[in-house]
This record gives C-alpha cells, structure tokens and sequence, in this order.
C-alpha cells in the first residue's frame, strides 16, 4: 500500500480515446483532420513569409499578427501527434509525464493567444484613438516588450499545473475523454484531493481570460467611441473596417473556449461526443481560421498574395 500511494504518478500512463461512435468512418475523419492541419499550417506559415517579405507590413499590428501565427502554428503542432496517434491505432496511450508535457503547452498557447488578442485590441485602440501618437508609443522595443510579457505571464500561470498534479495518486482508470491532454480532464482522474488544482485552474483562467475579455471590449468601446464621432460615415466605416479581422479572431477564439466551459461545467451528462466535438472547435477553429481572416480582410496580405498567386501562374 505504501508504493501505491506514494509515486504512483510517475508510473502512470493514460489511455487516448478519439470518437467511439464513428467506427467505420475513421480513415475520412483522419483525412480531414489532415486537411484542417495542412489550412492551418500552411495558412500561419504563408501569414509569416508574408509578413517577413513584404517591408510595408513591418509594423506594429503585423508583428502582433505574426506572434499569433507562431503561436497557432504551436497549438497545431502540440496536439498533431495525440490526434492522429488515437485515430490510427485502438486505444494508444500517453505516459504520463508525456502528458503533463503536452498539457502545458496546449494550455500555455492559449494563455499566449489571449494575451496576444489583447495587445492587438490595445494596438488598434492607439491607431484608431491616438493616430497621431501611435508611432511613439508602438515603437518595436515596445512592441518585443509586449510580447516577451505575454510570453512570461503565459508560462508563469502555467508552470505550476504539471507539478500541482504530481503530487497527487493516480489510482483510477485513467482514460482521458479526449484525444489530448487537457488539465480540466486530467484532474478528474487522481484518487487524492484536487481543490488546490481547481482553486488554482479556476484563478488562472478568471485572472487571464476574464481580464484579457473584459480589457478587449473596453478598447472596442472607446474605439467606437472615436469612430461614432467621426463625422462622415464613409470615413466612420473605412475606420472600423480595420478591426474587422481582429474582431473576428476575438470571436473564434473566445466563443469556443466559452462553449467548452459551459459544456463542461453545466453539461455533464451530454453525450461524449459533444464534449469531444467542442474540445476539437475550439483547438481546430481558430488556428484554420485565423490565417484565412487576415487574408481576405486585411487589405495589403491580400494584395501581396494575390500577387504571389499570379506569379506562380505566370
């Protein structure tokens, strides 16, 4: 009894599950996910090279875009292995500290993504509020001090989680209901007592995602502000028309992360697959998306890749 109870963890591994109730549908369920990969990777990295190239695009707001990439180009690449590993082979499994591993970094890309999405809002509010100004303070030493401080706070709120669930045995069946590691899934599964691990994940998620939300729409509000008192309204839709894509990343970031909290916290007894559906949302969805947005709505990557799309023509 004494083994049992004291190092059990680092003994543990955990079974991977995909979707039990598609059998026989597996292989175009992992054709799509591959073609939701290559969008996603392709689309960041096109984003990047764009970025690099084009010496108009070297300001501010694209540097922010272009942490955004990196960063959905990491969320892509955590959970590549885990995904296809559950759907091209019954039952895999993880070990355990292979687990921990790709928790944190899952949850540590999406605490950069807030924080991201956040400086992006700021940037656009001194654009929009305080043109004349925007220069001096986005200056590019700003801009990298902004992104080492999301970088640092991501993984100072992180850091703790791997070790907060070491300490605890891990004595029953430990299945995970999805197909990667997530920490709200992970603390279903030790024997010990885990109020210190929920207190802790409850604090880091009201004092990143809540802060960082309620940070956003007070930028838009005083953004909106500013475009209400412009007096032509061409020239009041030409400026908001440069939040659009920003808007939209905000939303397909935050809508599914919401949707999975509700569905985990009020729809217990939902099916599996719901549960699993929105988990693969709310990863999937904006590192695809993201790169697609910018795309089409921002005015000069689209210019630049239409011309790199008729140069491959030619």
């Amino acid at each position: 009894m004494k083994s049992f109870g004291t190092n059990i963890s680092s003994t543990t591994s955990f079974t991977l599950t995909a979707f039990p109730e598609i059998d026989g549908l597996e292989h175009w369920l992992t054709a799509f996910l591959f073609l939701l990969y290559a969008i996603s990777i392709l689309g960041n990295i096109l984003i990047l090279f764009i970025i690099k190239e084009e010496q108009s695009l070297h300001q501010p707001m694209y540097y922010f875009l272009s942490l955004l990439s990196v960063n959905d180009l990491g969320v892509s690449f955590s959970t590549l292995p885990t995904i296809l590993a559950a759907l091209c082979s019954h039952a895999p499994e993880i070990a355990f500290d292979a687990c921990l591993t790709q928790m944190f970094f899952i949850h540590f890309f999406s605490w950069t993504e807030s924080g991201i999405l956040l400086a992006m809002s700021f940037d656009r509010y001194v654009a929009i509020c305080n043109p004349l100004r925007y220069c001096t303070v986005l200056t590019d030493i700003r801009v990298a001090h902004i992104g080492v401080s999301i970088i640092i706070r991501s993984f100072c709120m992180v850091f703790p989680l791997p070790f907060l669930l070491k300490r605890l045995p891990f004595c029953k069946a430990n299945v995970l209901t999805h197909s990667y590691c997530l920490h709200p899934d992970l603390i279903r599964l030790p024997c010990g007592d885990t109020t210190i691990n929920s207190m802790y994940g409850l604090f880091i998620v009201i004092s990143a995602f809540g802060a960082d939300s309620v940070l956003i729409l007070l930028s838009y509000g005083l953004i909106l502000r500013s475009v209400l008192a412009i007096a032509s309204q061409e020239e009041r839709l030409k400026t908001f028309n440069t939040c659009v894509s920003h808007i939209c990343a905000v939303l397909i970031f935050y809508v599914p992360m919401v949707s999975v909290s509700m569905v985990h916290r009020f729809g217990k007894h939902s099916p599996d697959y719901v549960h699993k559906f929105m988990s693969l949302v709310y990863l999937f969805v904006p590192p695809m998306l993201n790169p697609i947005i910018y795309s089409i709505k921002t005015k000069e990557i689209h210019k630049r890749l239409r011309k790199m799309l008729l140069g491959f023509k030619l």
